[in-house]
């Protein structure tokens, strides 16, 4: 049997309505990723659009195979050359767009339509990539169900459905789709991570930093972007308890800090609680990085983590996903004894760096006998000194350590915390900086806090005999208010800073604090939905098999139930059902078979009206109206609302009597 050649777009009288419905799936589909794909690439999409609708019309000529086949490997080269890769993330879906845009192209056919709508909905889960919140996931919803209404377009060959039926046939299919999916998600064995991952050269790498130099932390809190988010279980710290411990950097080459074997693993946490710990639970934004943070000291070990030898709580995988994690944490601690090998590395410094901090240091260190002295003299000199407090400091050129101290005399908290070790390390005090963040911003419900990377911040730590790691932070020296505030308060103009990072009460700022309250919902129920939390919602239901083997039975009961409802939905929905005017006519025939008047299944309405008469002549009169009405109602040439609302008057006040 031959099969029939497909029916091309210039002879398909629906092919007006095909091209609509399919360009506009392709165009919500593929607007996000105009965002993030070169310029150029969005030019082709728009050429290769108008060029398809114009030969659609023949105003233009389709493109030859020939002609394709070269925009094909030219649009190849251009992706390879401006990405220097054809793989990952960024080259991948700049890929995929241009190949949407040949495509269109290339549309001759319903098949070729459909194959468009396949590649919308990976357009669609590109942005994914990029984005997993609330507002994103609206419009994804949007652009699928637009999409779904495109394929069902190309797939019949009827062009009498009209857009309404189109998108009320998606509509029921959407509705039966969706206790599905919700079945599949809440009940499905969750995995710690991601079930797949993308290139590392593909992963977004966000926030503190594995090194620290003059510069690199000030331009974090350019960005109101949201680093975590806490829940605080009891009471709440106060603010100059709110260091979020990230890293912590000891080998320093002059202008760089960074930590050593950072990878190293550690048997216990590095201190000794004094006090009762506090509990809290963070939901850490995607980083890219390995590390958690928490608040000084970590005194407990999220799944999938260790701990190094300086407190620092680090993943076995970088953080590509929401995170949510439970956390203990010692506010009130005392660290061990100094190992020879720490002593070393936190007094270490290059040769010929610093010299004229090194000897001030060590003038101290001729001077003043206790290191507790030669900390308040450094803090003294930061806090007397004209020295200032700045988003926007000079650059350092030079060597950085000394140009800061004696020459500019500006910067931020990497200058100050980066300094002040060097001036401990010279004064033989043994020192080391902290990177993380500082502080956390009270959401407008109450219910929770928001660090940003506005909020990111550098301190030092010193090892003081009796007392162990000691934090100490210079930036409170010459600005106070960072810490209680936050760098809004501490810096001469906030204008600098994004409208998030500036603590006001503006209208536009509250109102996006609340669009934020209803994505910390979306993260915590969905984005964040792992192992954990789908532990707490079923146990809360009441289901405890929280096993693999648990979670497959209950999956495979909730599906059985949903396609049993589906099933039972179907059925009512094409029972058999009554008009208002049949049920009218049942109801009025109910009642005469009430007293002994039962209608034939062969009578008519006129056939039982004699017959009434005949064996209730009292019963005549008001019968045969009501039967008369109904039998020009149901056949006659037309039905009024007012002889409709009669009948249904007359039927309700018939009483007959026995």
């Amino acid at each position: 049997m031959s099969v029939p050649e497909p029916v091309a777009l210039e002879q398909d009288p629906g092919a007006p309505r095909l091209m609509r419905d399919v360009g506009l799936a392709l165009l919500l589909a593929a607007a996000p990723q105009m965002l993030v794909v070169p310029w150029w690439l969005v030019l082709v999409f728009v050429v290769a659009g108008g060029w398809r609708v114009a030969a659609a019309f023949g105003r233009l000529p389709s493109p030859s195979r020939g002609m394709l086949g070269l925009m094909t490997l030219l649009l190849c080269i251009g992706v390879g050359w401006h990405y220097r890769t054809l793989f990952g993330r960024e080259a991948g879906v700049a890929l995929l767009f241009a190949m949407s845009a040949l495509k269109l192209l290339e549309w001759r056919t319903r098949r070729d339509a459909q194959v468009l709508t396949l590649l919308a909905y990976l357009l669609v889960m590109a942005r994914l990539l990029y984005d997993q919140g609330l507002l994103t996931a609206v419009y994804a919803a949007l652009a699928v169900t637009v999409t779904l209404a495109a394929q069902v377009s190309a797939s019949r060959a009827d062009t009498n459905m009209s857009s309404g039926q189109n998108y009320r046939l998606v509509g029921s299919m959407l509705v039966r789709a969706i206790p599905v999916a919700l079945v599949l998600f809440l009940c499905f064995p969750r995995v710690q991570g991601p079930l797949w991952n993308l290139p590392q050269d593909a992963a977004a790498r966000t926030g503190i930093d594995d090194e620290m130099s003059p510069g690199s932390i000030a331009r974090l809190n350019l960005s109101d972007a949201v680093a975590f988010r806490v829940r605080f279980s009891a009471a709440v710290p106060p603010p100059a308890q709110r260091y979020w411990r990230g890293l912590v950097l000891e080998r320093f080459d002059g202008r760089v800090w960074r930590a050593y074997d950072p990878l190293r693993r550690s048997a216990r946490f590095a201190h000794e609680a004094v006090g009762e710990p506090i509990e809290y639970v963070i939901t850490l934004e995607p980083s890219g990085r390995r590390w958690l943070f928490a608040l000084d000291r970590p005194a407990s070990l999220p799944a999938a983590t260790f701990v190094d030898t300086n407190d620092v709580l680090r993943r076995l995988t970088p953080v590509t996903e929401l995170l949510r994690y439970t956390q203990y944490s010692d506010l009130d601690y005392r660290s061990g004894p100094l190992s020879s090998v720490e002593r070393l590395r936190a007094l270490a410094l290059p040769s010929d760096a610093a010299p004229q901090a090194v000897e001030l240091g060590r003038r101290w260190q001729q001077t003043l006998k206790d290191p507790r002295q030669r900390v308040e003299a450094a803090l003294r000199l930061f806090r007397e000194g004209p020295y200032r407090y700045t988003l926007q400091p000079p650059l350092l050129t030079g060597d950085v350590v000394d140009e800061f101290l004696f020459e500019t005399r500006a910067g931020y908290c990497e200058h100050y915390a980066g300094a002040f070790v060097v001036l401990m390390r010279a004064a033989a005090v043994p020192a080391r900086v902290v990177a993380g963040y500082l502080g956390a911003e009270r959401a407008p419900s109450g219910e929770y806090y928001i660090v940003r990377q506005s909020d990111a911040h550098a301190w030092a730590e010193v090892w003081l005999e009796g007392q162990g790691w000691t934090r100490v932070d210079p930036t409170a020296a010459i600005a106070p208010e960072r810490v209680e505030r936050g760098t809004f308060a501490a810096i001469g103009d906030p204008s600098v800073l994004p409208l998030l990072a500036r603590r006001g009460d503006g209208w536009l700022r509250q109102a996006l604090l609340q669009l934020d309250a209803l994505d910390v919902t979306w993260n915590e129920w969905v984005l964040a939905y792992g192992p954990e939390r789908q532990r707490e919602l079923l146990q809360w239901l009441g289901w405890h098999g929280a096993d693999v083997l648990g979670l497959l039975a209950l999956m495979l009961g909730g599906l059985l139930i949903v396609a049993a409802l589906l099933a039972a939905w179907s059925w009512w929905c094409r029972r058999p059902r009554h008009d208002a005017l049949a049920a009218l006519y049942l109801r009025f025939c109910a009642r005469l078979e009430w007293i002994g008047l039962s209608r034939a299944a062969h009578e008519g309405p006129q056939a039982f009206a004699a017959r009434i008469a005949r064996q209730r002549p009292d019963l005549a009169d008001e019968t045969g109206y009501i039967l008369d009405l109904y039998a020009s109602l149901r056949f006659g040439p037309a039905a009024s609302a007012e002889q409709l609302r009669e009948l249904r008057l007359r039927v309700r006040n018939f009483r007959p009597r026995a």
